[in-house]
């Protein structure tokens, strides 16, 4: 089993800024990739940012606000998050594929989700 859990959320002005942190857990051989997914009410959820090895990639609405990066030999990912806007405001999800120890296949998983809130 793998387990993520997300944290650091909460509410801020705009033009503040928030840490998220995605910790992972279990039987972990190796995170292939970590990303953060969002979403707003009536909204879909869409890619914010995720990390391959040194490769990152972001989302046209946080590019140059926002940064991903990982703590490989913790299983951890971040999202420095600056100069947040309204829009900004949703529950914001980890992603991770991994490959599990000893049986050694593939499993993506989701953590639960930590609520980021910016008042204008």
């Amino acid at each position: 089993q793998v387990q993520l859990v997300e944290s650091g959320g909460g509410l801020v002005q705009a033009g503040g800024s928030l840490r998220l942190s995605c910790a992972a857990s279990g039987r972990i051989f190796r995170i292939n990739a970590m990303g953060w997914y969002r979403q707003a009410p009536g909204k879909q959820r869409e890619l914010v940012a995720s990390i391959t090895g040194a490769n990152t990639n972001y989302a046209d609405s946080v590019k140059g606000r926002f940064t991903i990066s990982r703590d490989n030999a913790k299983n951890t990912v971040y999202l420095q998050m600056n100069s947040l806007k309204p829009e900004d405001t949703a529950v914001y999800y980890c992603n991770a594929d991994a490959l599990l120890s000893i049986v050694f296949r593939n499993l993506e998983v989701w953590g639960q989700g930590t609520l980021v809130t910016v008042s204008s």
